[in-house]
């Protein structure tokens, strides 16, 4: 059923989906891939760069309704629990600003995270500095 809903968004996309989608397809970005409502768990993400392990999401004015903020911000640590890095843009500004939101994509493609989650269920859970050495 997911893979159906998956299907139906890409051949439904918004108007800032397909825009975004004109300059990531066929590795246009800087050499990167990316995909198009790629399934991640329970979640669908708009765009994602599976080799970055980032994750796109492009919302709508619905997302800033009661109750979708919080069901964004539980996407977005899910997300970000499994490795994934989670860039958000308004519809509006790819459409209006869409060289600035290239830009800020290709500087996280560019210059990933220092030290990167490894890919989910491999490694071993290590203590934050956080938590080190204090009583």
């Amino acid at each position: 059923m997911r893979v159906q809903n998956a299907r139906a968004l890409r051949a439904n996309g918004t108007d800032a989906e397909q825009t975004l989608w004109r300059h990531l397809r066929s590795r246009q970005l800087d050499g990167h891939k990316f995909r198009r409502q790629h399934l991640i768990g329970p979640y669908i993400a708009d765009f994602a760069c599976i080799e970055a392990r980032l994750v796109v999401e492009l919302d709508g004015g619905q997302h800033a309704q009661a109750g979708a903020v919080e069901h964004d911000e539980r996407r977005t640590q899910f997300l970000q629990d499994q490795g994934w890095h989670v860039l958000r843009f308004w519809n509006h500004e790819v459409l209006m600003e869409l060289a600035g939101v290239l830009q800020a994509i290709a500087q996280v493609l560019n210059h990933p995270h220092p030290n990167p989650f490894p890919p989910a269920g491999e490694g071993v859970e290590q203590p934050t500095l956080s938590c080190m050495g204090r009583d």
